[in-house]
């Protein structure tokens, strides 16, 4: 995934996915933090027979994946919340200060076996994959063994996380003692996420035992790693839609994609005058960011999925708010820019629209059968499985 993005991001095609941009002074308060959080967020104490690593998004303070579940599991489930790029949930505790410290000393760079060369003269841009060796695998092979004495001391029997691609030193750890892992699934899977599709399904090291998807959509619509299997959890974080505006039209932007996708919201907003048109940046991105044109008014305000219980149009390229705003009964438009065919397969059974021309907005449809992509809530049966 690292390779992924810094391949895209250099060659032009993508922006950062979820830029993170620290001060001096924040850097040092991070350090701080780090610091104090050895004594006072240790995870150490206690005794837990789950772990729960949640996301690190968390709209409005709202750490939705993992919301229903760690309700379900109470003093049983140990938080584990880091605080690097977030806030940590409340009476959470992290391994920060380690995590930071895992990767700090390190070679400049590695033996990358001929990967630099060929991705180059596959596509004519250079990226210091030996350098990314160099820094992560010394990281990861720390941070693993920590995580091993921190499962075997709680004698954990279950790990739930959410984005096992990034946490796959807790994820080898528990592997490493035969504990069983589960993901939750936290955003859009496709053939294009190299976080989950293995053509073929080939057996992939640390990987989960299971997935647990939003609806059955999520289930086969990438080949797992061998072994995988995958379970329909629901999606308890979805409000039930509500009357919609029939003059707003939403853009759904996310860092990869913000900077065309504006462009395509100004051309919506100069062919529709009639229309309503918000430009809602992603969770990770800021405001600042964008210069939104006239026609075009920026939504940064309350929560994305209350915005689209009342909007009739939406727009974006991949992020997983369309597959949202899909089920909350918006009609869906998949405008024409990198990413796009993340939205393939729903665009082939006709639940969305891929916008290439402005005037396309007003034939994009409603999806007829959201439940596949967002299922009610099914956890109760999976905790007692």
């Amino acid at each position: 995934m690292r390779v992924f993005h810094e391949l895209t991001r250099r060659a032009g095609i993508h922006g950062a996915s979820h830029p993170v941009r620290r001060t001096a002074s924040g850097k040092a308060a991070l350090v701080g933090r780090h610091v104090a959080g050895i004594v006072t967020r240790t995870p150490f104490p206690g005794r837990y027979d789950a772990l729960v690593v949640p996301h690190p998004r968390k709209p409005n303070g709202v750490e939705i994946y993992t919301a229903e579940l760690r309700a379900a599991l109470g003093d049983r489930a140990l938080i584990l919340d880091s605080g690097i790029n977030g806030t940590p949930l409340p009476g959470s505790k992290n391994l920060d200060f380690f995590t930071s410290a895992a990767g700090a000393i390190h070679h400049r760079t590695a033996d990358d076996r001929g990967i630099a060369d060929a991705l180059e003269k596959l596509t004519g841009v250079r990226v210091p994959v030996g350098g990314l060796l160099a820094r992560e695998v010394p990281k990861h092979a720390r941070l693993r063994a920590l995580y091993r004495a921190l499962l075997r001391k709680h004698r954990i029997r279950t790990v739930y996380l959410v984005v096992a691609y990034f946490h796959q030193h807790i994820v080898g750890a528990a592997r490493d003692l035969g504990i069983r892992v589960v993901e939750l699934q936290h955003g859009a899977i496709s053939p294009f996420h190299l976080g989950y599709s293995y053509p073929g399904r080939p057996v992939v090291a640390d990987q989960p035992d299971e997935l647990w998807c939003f609806g059955s959509y999520w289930t086969d619509v990438a080949d797992l790693p061998a072994g995988m299997r995958t379970e329909v959890m629901g999606a308890p974080f979805l409000p039930p839609p509500g009357p919609k505006d029939p003059c707003r039209a939403v853009f759904l932007s996310q860092g990869t994609i913000g900077a065309e996708l504006v462009k395509v919201a100004d051309a919506v907003a100069k062919e529709h005058p009639d229309l309503e048109v918000l430009y809602r940046p992603h969770p990770s991105e800021r405001a600042e960011d964008y210069a939104i044109p006239p026609g075009v008014r920026l939504s940064t305000g309350g929560s994305t999925l209350d915005l689209l219980t009342s909007t009739t149009y939406q727009v974006g390229v991949s992020t997983t708010a369309l597959f949202e705003g899909m089920a909350l009964g918006c009609r869906t438009a998949v405008a024409d820019l990198p990413g796009h065919e993340y939205l393939d397969p729903a665009i082939a059974q006709g639940h969305a629209l891929l916008m290439r021309d402005p005037a396309e907005l007003v034939k994009a449809p409603i999806c007829p059968d959201p439940a596949a992509y967002y299922a009610p809530s099914d956890l109760a049966r999976l905790l007692t499985s």
